[in-house]
């Protein structure tokens, strides 16, 4: 039973110890593919797969280590935050279900509340209460609103008020989701604000997409910061189109891409479609897969 999950860390200037981070991780049994860092956002995000119980173990020496070298008191980025570690999401992958992924986060929830004090809010998947779904709804506020936040919102685990320094984590289970942020050719945070707020569904863009405006001061431009939470219904190539066609109002341009962690094989398969106009286009196309397979299942294609 595989799973992963994918913490994020307000912590992405510090190389040090973006590195102590992964290192505190390294519980056996348990993979990191990746750790992405962005220097104006100020975070990091991690991925990691493994049995549960492994899983659970390397993101709670990895929550102690953020907690002991953040401090959210002097910490200053362009993504919403309220946790040093501030988001840790279970994914069911192999031979998991979300119920899976739900009993874990919740262990860990309590865990992390009992041993680190950290006050953790459900979400998603693992909510508790309706108003937890909303991810954004949960952190709204930031960490410098959280006493206030609490006054009236209380914690699923731990004490109703903040830890001094780490703030609060919000800990749940969800469906795979691709974040992706596109820069564009221009320093206007008002054009970024006017584009996220049109693909976004919230504001009645896009089916499953969420939409922030960035700054992003090192390299003098903004960006539209996404997150496609159902990517079957909105396929990445959409989101994008509709991106760049909003920009063509303001008379700018998409500068580069950015893709944050890793997106489902299906995703790549959705990009050549629609990019390559090839309605049936599937993986098995792909030489490199298409060998994988054969070591694995020790023969080829059958011919109907």
């Amino acid at each position: 039973m595989i799973l992963e999950c994918v913490p994020n860390f307000s912590e992405g200037r510090r190389k040090d110890i973006v590195q102590a981070i992964v290192d505190s991780s390294g519980i056996s049994g348990v993979r990191i593919l990746g750790m992405a860092l962005d220097v104006d956002h100020n975070r990091s995000v991690m991925t990691a797969v493994g049995e549960a119980e492994d899983l659970a173990e390397a993101m709670f020496q990895a929550a102690a280590m953020a907690v002991k070298h953040i401090d959210l008191r002097t910490h200053q980025g362009v993504h919403p935050r309220m946790g040093a570690v501030d988001v840790i999401p279970f994914v069911p992958l192999r031979g998991a279900t979300m119920a899976d992924a739900v009993s874990v986060a919740k262990r860990l929830g309590h865990r992390l509340a009992e041993e680190l004090h950290l006050p953790v809010y459900l979400y998603e998947m693992a909510a508790t209460k309706s108003q937890h779904k909303n991810l954004a709804d949960v952190r709204r506020g930031q960490f410098e609103g959280l006493s206030y936040k609490m006054a009236s919102d209380p914690p699923d685990y731990g004490l109703p008020y903040p830890h001094p320094s780490a703030g609060a984590v919000a800990v749940g289970a969800r469906n795979p989701l691709i974040a992706f942020n596109v820069l564009l050719n221009t320093n206007d945070m008002e054009v970024a604000q006017k584009i996220a707020q049109s693909v976004r569904a919230s504001t009645g863009g896009l089916a499953g997409v969420k939409a922030l405006p960035m700054n992003t001061v090192s390299q003098a431009r903004v960006q539209v910061s996404m997150n496609l939470v159902d990517y079957p219904k909105t396929p990445l190539p959409r989101a994008l189109e509709m991106v760049r066609q909003e920009a063509l109002r303001f008379g700018v341009n998409i500068f580069r891409t950015e893709l944050v962690g890793f997106m489902p094989a299906q995703a790549l398969v959705d990009i050549a479609r629609y990019y390559l106009q090839q309605c049936d286009f599937e993986m098995t196309h792909v030489l490199e897969w298409s060998l994988s397979q054969l070591d694995q299942k020790g023969q080829g294609p059958k011919i109907m």
